[in-house]
């Protein structure tokens, strides 16, 4: 058995032909430059790319396919040089039941099988060509047409305040959505970590996920996870979200919770931190209150909390967030130790000493042992770092 990292949230900024996907994203976001960069710099074994049900994107996968840049793989997935993409879909919920909107994660084994599910999905959404796109439909027949297909079911960013499971602050429980026999995993999200969603009983059960929702390139790998496979590929990732023959996520490498732009409860206008049963911000008067992730799970806190079986939740942020680390300093450390993983994960303090100044090497070390003081972040403002 081995040890691989894996992002499974990245967003697509543009196809092969220019037009937007994720509007939002970067237009540098395409789906070969993510492979690139994937491979060859951030050092990622395998990541979800959750914008492939678009039919362009499946296009330029043909594409490479054909050019002999990629082949699919036996268990699933498609690998490029060093990296197995797996094939997945973001979308949106809003129906009767669960007073959306809610995204989801969906993840197929084959380009086949999510060519079949794009085919659905157009006759339930009106854009099947963007990202993350309202589904008009249960989320039970979701969830259904996908395990048909023999994908994987995962809720994303479970406590964002916007667009997602608990973030709204109607939902109490996952059960009032989905049927919780079909969901393979939980996306905690940036603003929230392991101790934080276990006070949820709920929850208890399930595996987390730790991803970045990359809507850049840097941004690749902000969150991600060790997981224990015998190789990348959709098959050995599913077994390690149901702990199957030994697969399992070792550890999960997320940022500080404080660092989510969503932690805190927050004006909405001048960001004030604010208690959370503020009507109105002292400051400026607003009455819209944007109530943070923190807050939220102590509102659904049940007093059950129950650690056991998980992996360790290690706190990291990406080399980006150091200050003093330029584009220009990052490729000596990329020239010099291969990629990103390899920088955070590996490189020895006199190593690092031989590339760049006393006081970065050591920010990266304390980076890779959580070790950075942190300001919190809220209400769409991310927290910052400090470094010594």
């Amino acid at each position: 058995m081995n040890s691989y990292f894996a992002d499974m949230h990245i967003h697509i900024g543009r196809d092969m032909y220019g037009k937007p996907v994720k509007i939002t994203a970067s237009k540098s976001l395409t789906l070969t430059n993510i492979l690139e960069e994937a491979s060859r710099n951030k050092g990622i074994d395998m990541i979800g790319v959750i914008d492939c049900h678009a039919p362009a994107v499946q296009q330029e996968i043909k594409q490479l396919i054909n050019a002999g840049r990629a082949y699919e793989l036996q268990d699933g997935g498609i690998r490029f040089e060093n990296v197995v993409l797996v094939l997945g879909s973001e979308i949106e919920i809003y129906d009767e039941n669960c007073q959306g909107p809610i995204h989801i994660l969906a993840f197929f084994p084959t380009l086949s099988k999510i060519e079949v599910f794009s085919e659905w999905l157009a006759m339930n959404m009106k854009n099947i060509t963007l990202s993350s796109q309202r589904y008009y439909g249960s989320a039970k027949e979701l969830q259904y047409k996908v395990k048909e297909l023999e994908g994987l079911f995962i809720p994303a960013h479970v406590f964002t305040p916007f667009k997602s499971l608990y973030g709204k602050g109607v939902i109490k429980s996952l059960r009032e959505v989905f049927d919780p026999d079909l969901i393979d995993g939980i996306e905690l999200g940036l603003s929230s970590d392991t101790s934080m969603a276990d006070q949820i009983s709920e929850l208890h059960d399930y595996t987390f996920l730790t991803n970045s929702d990359a809507h850049s390139l840097p941004k690749i790998a902000r969150e991600y996870q060790e997981i224990t496979m015998l190789e990348p590929s959709f098959k050995e990732f599913n077994w390690s979200l149901h702990r199957v023959a030994g697969r399992e996520i070792k550890r999960n490498f997320g940022m500080n919770p404080q660092l989510g732009k969503y932690h805190t409860t927050v004006c909405s206008s001048c960001l004030r931190e604010l208690p959370v049963n503020a009507l109105a911000c002292k400051s400026c008067g607003c009455e819209k209150i944007i109530k943070g992730v923190f807050d939220r799970i102590q509102e659904l806190d049940d007093g059950k909390f129950n650690p056991k079986n998980r992996p360790p939740y290690l706190y990291q942020v990406p080399l980006e967030y150091l200050p003093s680390l330029g584009p220009k300093t990052m490729q000596k450390l990329l020239h010099r130790f291969g990629t990103e993983m390899n920088v955070i994960h590996h490189a020895s303090i006199e190593q690092l000493r031989q590339v760049v100044p006393e006081k970065l090497a050591h920010s990266i070390i304390q980076l890779r042992e959580g070790e950075l003081r942190i300001h919190a972040g809220g209400g769409g403002r991310y927290g910052s770092i400090e470094t010594s």
